[in-house]
């Protein structure tokens, strides 16, 4: 952690949802806990990945973070300032150093739009008087750091891959050197060989500009390669959050250790011969979750226990934490 302290610190972040169980109008009413109760710390120049399956509320954490969705607790502070709860003219300032890549990069593009016009649209919005050859010249050096040719500019977005769409996205977020960009899933609509581009990019802008990540993923051979720590989530609460080196080296949870043994190995004998966790029945619905430990009706280790209590998080050591009854054994 730096010494000047966090960039961005969460805490007991809860974002829930109202609904009904099926049955439509006369469906109970229930509530959806998309977050509930999440808590991290972010470095500046920090990747945190957050992981876990389709469903367990990491987009809806990473829109809470960047106040695009209201929370229905809990505080989000920002270099030191909350900002939970801001209005959309006091939030207005700061979204210039607040930026997100999303996951589907044609979809989240406005076909409208020219290239230049997408990448060049964060400074018409943030730096108006910015003189329109300065405006057009950083577009063009920001399509070249991401490894687009800045003859391009005036082509539109259906005229590029998936893979280029992605890095058109990334340039724009990245044009006013933000200070945090959070990465909703940003290879996972891309194929093998364009996914490990992607990322690679994404490292080497962190490392050159300095930004912090939060990539949002549920793929860890991904999160692995990038990120500095993880938080593992699931049916949005915190089941293990640790460094990369920790986490791979000893995951305690029961449910990090199925995600991680289900990542292939490139060698054949040794992919053959790892052992595997394969976890038992789906993600149960969030509108009905498992009373006590949310991961209980999936669990090898569960006992009666996990069904009556909630299991606490743990602090194994300063940067590893788990919340599990059993992660002794």
């Amino acid at each position: 952690m730096s010494a000047a302290g966090p960039l961005l610190e969460v805490r007991d972040l809860k974002v829930h949802f109202s609904g009904r169980t099926r049955g439509g109008l006369m469906g109970r009413p229930t509530l959806l806990k998309a977050v509930d109760g999440v808590s991290l710390r972010l470095a500046p120049g920090e990747t945190l990945g957050v992981v876990g399956e389709s469903g367990c509320g990491k987009s809806t954490l990473g829109r809470a973070i960047l106040q695009l969705i209201p929370a229905t607790s809990g505080e989000v502070i920002w270099l030191g300032r909350p900002i939970q709860g801001l209005d959309a003219q006091h939030m207005r300032p700061l979204r210039r150093d607040m930026q997100i890549v999303f996951q589907d990069p044609l979809a989240a593009l406005d076909p409208r739009m020219t290239v230049g016009e997408i990448i060049g649209e964060p400074l018409d919005t943030f730096t108006p008087s910015t003189p329109r050859a300065e405006g057009k010249a950083r577009v063009q050096e920001m399509m070249a750091k991401v490894g687009l040719s800045p003859h391009m500019l005036n082509r539109y977005p259906h005229e590029f891959s998936g893979g280029q769409c992605q890095r058109i996205g990334i340039a724009r977020a990245m044009i006013l050197n933000p200070k945090l960009i959070v990465c909703d899933e940003p290879v996972s609509a891309l194929d093998v060989s364009i996914q490990a581009q992607i990322v690679n990019l994404l490292m080497r802008l962190q490392r050159e500009l300095k930004i912090s990540l939060i990539l949002i993923s549920h793929d860890l051979s991904v999160v692995r390669h990038i990120c500095h720590r993880i938080l593992v989530l699931y049916l949005g609460r915190v089941m293990e959050a640790a460094s990369r080196d920790e986490l791979y080296a000893s995951p305690r949870h029961p449910y990090t250790q199925a995600l991680i043994s289900a990542v292939p190995i490139p060698d054949p004998d040794r992919e053959a011969a790892k052992p595997r966790i394969v976890l038992s029945g789906d993600l149960p619905s969030p509108f009905d979750p498992p009373s006590g430990c949310l991961f209980r009706t999936r669990c090898p280790k569960a006992t009666a226990l996990c069904a009556e209590v909630a299991p606490p998080e743990d602090c194994l050591s300063e940067t590893h934490r788990v919340a599990c009854h059993h992660w002794r054994e």
